[in-house]
């Protein structure tokens, strides 16, 4: 196990394109970094560079305390879990667990044993070991790949995407097996994914990238809870958060929506932004239906989504035309065109500035 230090990485390639535009990050031995962002975010590269797939134009990358920067992939100690499994198909199941370590000149007791506890780990059975790829489902495969990285014993696990081939129901068994392997085993691991869901449940940090910028870097929940930008803000959470137009009071005591409707902004203000222009963001789950509330604010219902556990309500507040979202506990017998008074209270109210789109506090 070792601690990876990013200290100012940055790539540009040859034709000038630069696609990482300097991170800087460490993570702790054990740590599980999830690498998160659309895609063309730049995060694969990053990943890549780390692998020593993908060179360095400046910066230092050190694992376990060893410059790496001009190091080959196989001196760096990392075993890398890629997207499409890259099994070797006319190989068994064994002898793909076992190639890399027969390279390394292994003896073959102990190329055995290795291969035996990792399959015992990952419940992959000696009938199982016998069989092609080809004759495996999907998640097995993805068994044998993660098993393939687990016999090499290395200081850090590498994931590229690995559960984006699966479908819906196996990736949500597949990422619990990977979170509770890399608790289990304590290895350092930095995971790639274009899913915030996938993102938010397996990583103890995430960093969140944007064309090659590093947006936050956080616990799923301070990300959740603060975002520090409009596109954290937009990119964590399902539904995604609400956006939508507004205007602080000149006393910071409010906040506006389309002239009309004033939210309060709890005890504290924001005496200091008066009078600003803000974009308002307002999660879904966080907006209440509460009949009667004197503090209730009327949302016209345009459209409504029955989930079973959910209901999820579309519609917009009074004039204003920004579409809306209200995330709302079990089956809701609510059509379109109803009125319905909507209660949001001020803890859960997050303003950025329209320019820069940063957190205001």
């Amino acid at each position: 196990m070792a601690r990876v230090v990013l200290e100012g990485i940055r790539k540009t390639y040859p034709n000038g394109f630069k696609a990482i535009h300097g991170v800087d990050v460490e993570v702790e031995d054990g740590e599980f970094l999830v690498l998160v962002g659309p895609s063309g975010c730049g995060k694969s590269t990053l990943l890549r560079m780390i692998a020593g797939l993908e060179s360095i134009t400046e910066g230092r990358l050190s694992i376990g305390d060893r410059d790496v920067n001009n190091l080959e992939p196989s001196e760096r100690n990392i075993a890398m879990v890629f997207q499409n499994y890259a099994l070797y198909p006319h190989m068994s199941v064994y002898k793909n667990m076992a190639y890399g370590l027969k390279i390394m000149g292994l003896p073959k007791a102990e190329i055995e044993t290795r291969v035996k506890k990792a399959a015992a780990i990952l419940e992959l059975t000696d009938e199982q070991l016998t069989r092609k790829p080809r004759q495996l489902s999907g998640g097995q495969r993805q068994r044998v790949a993660m098993g393939r990285a687990i016999v090499r014993e290395p200081s850090v696990f590498l994931f590229d995407e690995p559960l984006s081939n699966l479908d819906a129901k196996l990736r949500v068994q597949m990422r619990l097996e990977i979170k509770t392997l890399q608790a289990n085993l304590g290895i350092t691991s930095v995971y790639v994914t274009h899913d915030q869901v996938e993102a938010m449940t397996l990583g103890h940090r995430l960093m969140v990238l944007n064309a090659g910028n590093v947006e936050q870097l956080g616990t799923p929940i301070e990300l959740y809870q603060r975002p520090a930008s409009l596109f954290v803000a937009g990119f964590i959470g399902s539904p995604s958060m609400n956006f939508t137009e507004a205007r602080i009071d000149a006393e910071g005591k409010t906040v506006t929506i389309s002239g009309q409707e004033a939210l309060p902004l709890g005890s504290g203000g924001m005496a200091e932004q008066g009078g600003k222009e803000v974009i308002l963001g307002i999660r879904p789950e966080h907006l209440e239906l509460v009949a009667g509330a004197p503090d209730a604010v009327p949302m016209t219902v345009t459209m409504v989504e029955q989930l079973g556990a959910d209901t999820l309500v579309h519609g917009h507040f009074g004039e204003s035309r920004s579409d809306l979202t209200v995330r709302l506990d079990g089956i809701r017998n609510i059509k379109g065109g109803e009125v319905l008074p909507i209660r949001v209270t001020p803890d859960h109210l997050h303003l950025f500035d329209p320019k820069t789109e940063r957190r205001l506090s």
